[in-house]
């Protein structure tokens, strides 16, 4: 069986393809195919603009192209980080698998330093205001800026026009370099956005039987349901990936746990929920600490009336 997988082209986005690739030919061994997978490298507008990606990220810039080339049968699979997907289903595709989830945590690139030890008015470069938000909570004497590029684009930048940056801990574990993050945030003081460490696998409603049957073997289904329940989260309070907005849910012997935070951009106003419950109802934990949020007062706090 030949597959192509369509793929952002940057060093992690490839990175990430391949471990989805070396999966789909391990899988297809498993039941006597062999398999062979071709990736094939989509161009987006994300990866082509020097403009911040605030803003234009929520509507999934590097989503859209990834899904037209599918739809166009240039590729029978695509991989996206799953926290850089819009929450609505997309006609005509099936999030086929989400893999065993990476840690989901954010990191801190500083130089040997950690958070507490950066100088006073330090600037941190980051392209969330989700992480810049809650950098800024624990630590309002410093500076944060947006930035954006590759993953080696913004390491470079550490020591020159930044004391810091704040990175997926995924992604650095992925392409192999862990050993530069000098501080891994608690998620009880940096909460990860949706579905963050986690990939997605689409492929066609219309895929052969036995392409959608390999491609669903990869599916986990503690991080699927972990995922959904964040997710869910996120589409009830409308928000975007540029939104401040983390949440990070666990599943243990069926049980799933749910944090969401909402918080302002300049991170002196957060709200927090919880949820808990059987892991097979992840959607309905998710809407319930959503709506609790915004019963709060969530919409204030990310720019809305």
């Amino acid at each position: 069986m030949k597959i192509r997988l369509g793929t952002r082209g940057s060093a992690l986005a490839t990175t990430q393809s391949g471990l989805v690739a070396d999966a789909l030919v391990a899988a297809g061994a498993e039941r006597g195919l062999e398999v062979e997978v071709e990736l094939v490298t989509i161009t987006t507008h994300g990866d082509v603009s020097r403009a911040s990606l605030v803003g234009l990220s929520e509507v999934g810039v590097f989503v859209t192209a990834l899904r037209t080339s599918l739809l166009a049968r240039e590729c029978e699979v695509i991989v996206h980080s799953l926290k850089d997907m819009p929450v609505a289903p997309f006609e005509g595709l099936e999030l086929a698998a989400i893999p065993a989830r990476e840690d989901p945590r954010d990191a801190l690139i500083a130089g040997g330093h950690t958070l507490a030890g950066l100088r006073s008015g330090a600037v941190v470069g980051t392209g969330s205001p989700r992480r810049a938000a809650q950098i800024l909570a624990q630590r309002p004497d410093l500076k944060t800026v947006d930035i954006r590029g590759n993953v080696d684009t913004r390491l470079s930048r550490v020591g020159e026009d930044l004391d810091a940056v704040v990175l997926a801990a995924a992604g650095l574990n992925r392409l192999g370099r862990a050993e530069e993050i000098d501080e891994l945030f608690d998620p009880a003081d940096v909460l990860p956005a949706p579905g963050q460490g986690a990939l997605a696998v689409e492929i066609s409603t219309q895929a052969p039987a036995e392409l959608a049957d390999l491609v669903r073997s990869l599916d986990d289904p503690q991080t699927r349901a972990a995922v959904t329940a964040e997710r869910a989260a996120l589409g009830v309070l409308d928000a975007g990936c540029s939104a401040p907005v983390g949440a990070i849910a666990t599943v243990t012997d069926g049980v799933l746990e749910l944090t969401v935070r909402v918080m302002n951009t300049a991170g002196t106003l957060t709200l927090t929920e919880t949820a808990s419950g059987r892991a097979e109802d992840a959607v309905s934990h998710g809407k319930r600490a959503a709506y609790a949020l915004l019963g709060r007062g969530a919409s204030s706090l990310m720019g809305r009336k």
